[in-house]
């Protein structure tokens, strides 16, 4: 399955009123359409828009209610070890200036954010709770609160795009017990010790002389706290490896129980090596029954309003997904997928269904011959659930057993 990230989008007007699936040239798309089937997914159900994490995890084969939150996704992502009782949150570098946040991403910072967690981590942040800061892809990191008696019921801290330009959120507590309070009070308290660190850190301190934006606080949000799920591998019987460079993929892989694979060279944006997902690819489907391989660009052009080069991150999936079709065994599928809208006008996840296709052997054909939102609506998988999909290709596989004698 190549998975092109936030790829659904709207007929924007600096791409001739066309989305940017359909102003892009994906001529590998495009057959894989023709010599397939398509059709529309919606991840849950008509409407609902839904994070990475939730569509990863209905892709990967788990239901919408298993979800534990965004933050023990990331930690699994970046290679966190949850213990028991630990509180994790998803969080943005950010820059906030007298406590408005200018940037929720500052500036999509990428070098040195190792050095600025580790500057904040290790933190107590009241008697007993300690806190602990590692950086994810890019501008994001995952804070694990550490100590007895914490509850995940607490609000965010970060407004969410588009609301750059507002006040970041004071953490409030989402149930009245001592839990729930003391451990918004921990984060709270977290933000002001670590803004103060960060805003003299010698990394930001650079970057304001080099004219970029200081990563000077921390935006949280998705906290969650760990829950035993059954891994899709166990579960379905089957083998499965994940390549991707984003950390809450990589995430979601491992709750799956599906071999990672990350490589410096995949960077989760523009200049990420897709030539190397292909050979990654190509290469772990010897070994196993089923690969993933995922591009994140596409969605982060879509939040940052970009549809020209959201156009061309999309002819980089198709390049990626022509290598590997090109040198794929005729008896494996490929199917093409994404786990969400991102529209460049919205700037944030939309609740449009995306289109999908399978190839592979002895599939129905339709007669869909571009792969594209409009076009995939008339297809004869038709428009069915992200895990309606999922159920089909474990179908085709052989792994769905029959109901009845």
């Amino acid at each position: 399955m190549a998975i092109a990230d936030g790829s659904g989008d709207r007929p924007h007007p600096l791409l001739k009123h066309q989305t940017p699936l359909e102003y892009a040239h994906t001529p590998n798309l495009d057959r894989l359409a023709a010599e397939g089937i398509a059709g529309m997914i919606d991840l849950i159900g008509t409407g609902i828009p839904v994070g990475t994490d939730m569509g990863h995890m209905i892709l990967f084969g788990f239901k919408p209610e298993q979800y534990p939150g965004r933050g023990p996704i990331e930690a699994l992502g970046v290679g966190i070890d949850i213990q028991p009782g630990d509180v994790v949150l998803r969080c943005n570098f950010a820059t906030v200036e007298n406590g408005v946040v200018l940037d929720r991403r500052a500036g999509r910072i990428r070098e040195h954010t190792d050095k600025l967690a580790e500057s904040i981590s290790g933190i107590e942040v009241a008697e007993g709770i300690y806190a602990y800061c590692k950086p994810a892809t890019e501008h994001r990191a995952v804070l694990v609160l550490r100590g007895q008696g914490l509850s995940d019921q607490i609000s965010d801290s970060d407004p969410k795009a588009p609301n750059d330009g507002k006040p970041y959120l004071p953490v409030q507590p989402l149930e009245d017990t001592l839990e729930v309070r003391r451990t918004a009070a921990a984060v709270n308290r977290f933000l002001e010790i670590s803004s103060r660190i960060l805003s003299s850190h010698p990394v930001n301190e650079e970057r304001v002389a080099n004219g970029l934006l200081p990563a000077n606080f921390i935006l949280t949000r998705g906290a969650g706290s760990m829950v035993e799920l059954e891994p899709i591998v166990s579960k379905m019987n089957f083998q499965g490896c994940c390549i991707a460079a984003e950390s809450t993929v990589l995430g979601v892989a491992k709750l799956a129980g599906y071999t990672t694979i990350t490589d410096i060279r995949l960077t989760g944006s523009m200049d990420t090596d897709v030539e190397l997902k292909a050979k990654l690819a190509l290469e772990q489907i010897v070994h196993h029954d089923i690969v993933y391989v995922h591009l994140k660009a596409p969605d982060l052009m879509g939040h940052d309003n970009e549809p020209l080069k959201k156009a061309q991150s999309l002819e980089m999936f198709d390049r990626m997904v022509g290598i590997i079709a090109d040198q794929l065994s005729e008896d494996v599928y490929l199917a093409l997928a994404a786990d969400h809208s991102t529209p460049c006008e919205v700037k944030e996840h939309t609740g449009e269904p995306v289109p999908v296709v399978i190839y592979g052997p002895s599939i129905r054909r339709d007669r869909v011959t571009s792969y594209n939102e409009m076009d995939c609506a008339y297809g004869a998988l038709g428009r069915m659930s992200g895990s309606e999909f999922v159920r089909t290709l474990h179908g085709l596989m052989g792994y769905v057993k029959k109901q009845g004698n």
